[in-house]
């Protein structure tokens, strides 16, 4: 991954307060309720997520899934109009990441509450590692995190495996061109993010542009063949 070609900003996340002192945080088509009392609850993608609340601008959130675990410390800016997240995590190689995203208010406070869109995003460099699956799939490695997935050009639904991968999460593949391709990640079948694949004319890169389903808010990322 090439992160100075990428463009992972421009999403948007809300959080709003229910009258029974829940949380509903909502981003990229994806939805849970959480709160602030460390217990954890169930989020996204078959994660759990426990939330504390550390002052009136500081406030820490622990993600899990099988064999992972994250922790972002959210920071809330004095005038109240900037939100910095970052996020801590251990790799199944043992090596450490950080990342960190930044957010402008667009509506809403005061705090956490409110509708935020980031114009920064720091993230470590991933790496694929992409191979035939006979003359008709691929076979897709999420080197970072030690993810697997053998897939056929068929549409058909294949599951990831790997010691980070949450159950029940697939994806299918379909060409859409000489060079290009569509993937599609489900979780328990619901289609939670399509992206679609293209490689330059020379070889040498492979673009990536993705959104949640009905959302226009896309991602592009960039690769480097190695």
């Amino acid at each position: 991954m090439n992160p100075a070609l990428s463009q992972l900003a421009g999403i948007t996340t809300t959080y709003k307060k229910l009258s029974s002192g829940e949380m509903i945080m909502s981003s990229e088509g994806q939805t849970y309720r959480f709160r602030m009392d460390g217990k954890e609850s169930r989020a996204a993608s078959g994660m759990t997520v426990t939330w504390i609340q550390i002052d009136p601008h500081t406030w820490v959130t622990v993600y899990k899934n099988p064999g992972m675990q994250t922790t972002d410390t959210t920071t809330l800016s004095p005038n109240g109009q900037t939100l910095t997240v970052v996020t801590k995590g251990v790799k199944p190689n043992g090596e450490t990441f950080q990342e960190t995203s930044t957010s402008q208010r667009m509506s809403g406070g005061p705090g956490l509450e409110g509708q935020w869109k980031t114009t920064q995003v720091k993230t470590v460099a991933q790496v694929w590692d992409i191979q035939p699956n006979g003359a008709d799939g691929l076979i897709v490695k999420m080197v970072d995190f030690n993810a697997v997935c053998a897939l056929k050009f068929d549409g058909k639904n294949y599951p990831v495996n790997g010691p980070t991968v949450p159950r029940h999460y697939t994806l299918s593949v379909k060409k859409t061109g000489l060079r290009s391709l569509e993937m599609t990640e489900r979780m328990n079948t619901k289609v939670v993010y399509v992206d679609s694949f293209g490689v330059s004319a020379d070889g040498k890169q492979l673009t990536t542009e993705g959104a949640a389903p009905g959302s226009s808010e896309k991602t592009k990322v960039v690769y480097e063949k190695q």
